[in-house]
């Protein structure tokens, strides 16, 4: 209460000026009065007349140099007293400072008696051709101002039909008048009370703490970002390790039984330890039979690698991006899908593509949570061809990383759409092939397995992988490699054995198809559907072993190894040691999925060979990786 009492009259002072400045002057009176009843007084510096005092002076001196026609003075006092940002910045200004110019420079040839003494008149003309060289030369090329960059040249500029207008009675105080207005409307803005500067700068003062704690909390989302990849790394190296370490221990124990451990082997290993950076070369430029080879490279694998700092992308107003998508026009659509897409494809893996990412799962971009008739989802059934196509791409790059697939797949609705559009799709073959894209990534997660085949899509591959040469490439590798994939559950193969000879007759022709690509996929797929019984039989019947070992006398060595599997799978009675799937797996992105090479699902240990595994991101039709078709 004391420090209310000590500032008590400058707070009355406050409000009194901002009332004064408001022209609030009944409110004023009536505040006077009252402060005055209760023995308040207020303090007499607030005074409006004094606050004013000094720009009315201003303005008063500003006039008088006006209507003298000192030149000098008043160019002084506009310099001193006009913001040199409104000056330079404010067209209104600029456009009144050259017609005030104008005015001083014709001042003698208005206003003298007689002949105007030459050397002034020549000091005013040389004055304005120095502006018009300097500051005036911006308004050079406006049609406005054009014609009096030739006044300074005129002999006798008040006979000129160009100038004719300045030298009418009404042209000095029509600019007197604007001067009038604009010296009051500056003045005004440049002398506001002190409560309302009080208020403005506390004001910018919160906005930016609140902007300051804004970059604190990407910053500190940044830092989290990069513990947890950390750690991640960590865990899976360490799981790995543990993985290497049982092996080299088995492979201890078989060299104490006189086995030997092959060359083949000991690079297999160090496949696996190696750094990422290594893999591709590593078989090219290490002799794995010269002992400390391998241990060097190790080393060298384990080198800290200095990571580059990428900037996090600006924010988006997601509302209005899905409002814009739902109600736009059709074009208005295509752009912004096609941005968005973008914006997550080009940024850099890593971070910045996992911030991206999570700001649209998080803003639940696509809609996949609402259950209004209008959603961003519907986009897909869109009457406009190119904006059915900008959606299905969008989707099948959400599709290519796992959280982008863990959001798609929490509701079953995305799954149906897509495949109500890859059947009615026969306009736009991009379209199709983007939605095929995305259903086949879907496919490494086991809830979206089990209804695609509930809902028949096997059926729907083979029907199409009759003709394999009226697909692109693009179609052909994603549609052989989700059949693969459904073909690892149990439910998939008993789908293919209801037609066992037309499902073993499309492989088989297959197998020879000019696309080596989808040689693994294919031979994938003969070794999970052999293991059902009845299809075994059929493909003895058809004589799938003499079809196999031609292609024996032809493939590579990896493709000879996969099929000598293939006919050991086709000449059992029983199944592999492990079942090659279990239906209780946890809800998540399959292993085998890997494009590693390595088989890793339960139950493959005792094939010697995985199988053929589907890409996570296959092959596009000009060989980039990139998961979507160019």
């Amino acid at each position: 209460m004391g420090d209310i009492l000590a500032h008590e009259s400058e707070l009355l002072g406050l409000v009194k000026e901002y009332l004064d400045f408001a022209e609030f002057e009944d409110t004023l009176k009536t505040f006077s009065k009252e402060c005055k009843i209760k023995g308040k007084p207020l303090p007499k510096s607030a005074c409006g007349s004094l606050r004013d005092s000094k720009p009315l002076i201003i303005q008063k001196d500003l006039l008088a140099a006006f209507d003298s026609g000192d030149q000098r003075e008043f160019f002084d006092l506009w310099e001193e007293h006009i913001p040199r940002s409104v000056r330079d910045g404010d067209s209104l200004a600029q456009k009144l400072e050259f017609y005030l110019h104008i005015h001083f420079a014709i001042y003698l040839l208005k206003h003298s008696v007689g002949r105007p003494d030459k050397e002034e008149l020549d000091e005013r003309i040389s004055y304005f051709k120095t502006y018009l060289e300097t500051k005036g030369a911006a308004l050079s090329q406006t049609t406005e101002f054009l014609p009096f960059y030739a006044l300074p040249f005129v002999p006798k500029p008040a006979a000129h039909p160009s100038f004719k207008e300045l030298f009418q009675d009404s042209w000095s105080p029509e600019l007197k008048l604007k001067l009038e207005k604009f010296l009051a409307l500056i003045f005004k803005a440049s002398n506001m009370p002190k409560l309302f500067t009080l208020y403005k700068e506390n004001g910018q003062s919160n906005k930016d703490m609140l902007q300051q704690l804004h970059r604190q909390l990407v910053e500190a989302e940044r830092r989290s970002m990069t513990y947890l990849k950390r750690y991640n790394k960590i865990q899976a190296d360490y799981h790995n390790l543990i993985g290497v370490t049982a092996e080299l221990v088995d492979s201890l124990e078989a060299t104490v039984s006189g086995k030997m451990i092959t060359p083949e082997y000991l690079q297999s290993v160090c496949v696996r330890l190696f750094s990422n950076q290594m893999r591709q070369s590593l078989a090219h430029s290490v002799d794995f039979t010269r002992p400390g080879t391998a241990s060097t490279m190790l080393r060298a694998s384990l080198a800290p690698v200095k990571l580059k700092d990428v900037p996090l992308l600006p924010s988006l107003d997601y509302e209005k991006l899905k409002k814009d998508l739902i109600w736009g026009s059709d074009r208005l659509k295509a752009f912004l899908l096609q941005a968005l897409r973008w914006r997550l494809t080009t940024s850099h893996p890593g971070e910045q593509r996992e911030t991206v990412l999570q700001a649209y799962i998080s803003n639940d971009l696509l809609d996949c949570h609402s259950h209004g008739q209008r959603s961003v989802l519907q986009l897909l059934n869109s009457k406009s061809d190119v904006v059915r196509q900008y959606m299905a791409r969008l989707i099948n790059a959400f599709a290519s990383l796992a959280e982008g697939r863990l959001y798609l797949a929490q509701s079953t609705k995305v799954l149906r759409l897509l495949e109500e559009r890859l059947r009615e799709e026969d306009k736009d073959v991009m379209t199709r092939e983007n939605v095929l894209g995305a259903l086949q990534k879907f496919s490494l997660r086991r809830p979206l397995q089990t209804a695609m085949i509930r809902d028949g899509l096997i059926f729907w591959l083979i029907d199409i992988l009759k003709e394999p040469d009226c697909l692109s490439d693009y179609t052909l590798e994603y549609s052989v490699a989700l059949l693969m994939n459904l073909c690892l559950r149990s439910a998939g193969k008993n789908v293919c054995a209801q037609a066992a000879s037309l499902v073993l007759k499309v492989l088989s022709d297959l197998l020879g198809h000019e696309n080596h690509e989808i040689q693994p996929y294919v031979n994938g797929a003969l070794y999970s559907i052999l293991s059902i019984a009845s299809i075994r039989e059929e493909a003895r019947a058809m004589g799938m072993e003499d079809i196999l070992r031609c292609f024996i006398r032809e493939g590579n060595a990896e493709m000879i190894r996969q099929i000598e599997f293939i006919i050991k799978q086709l000449n059992s009675e029983e199944l592999p040691d492990g079942a090659l799937e279990s239906d209780d797996d946890e809800d998540e992105d399959d292993e085998i999925m890997t494009n590693t090479g390595k088989a890793r699902r339960k139950g493959t240990a005792g094939m010697q060979w995985g199988g053929p595994e589907p890409l996570r991101r296959p092959v596009t039709p000009g060989g980039h990786r990139t998961g979507y078709p160019a």
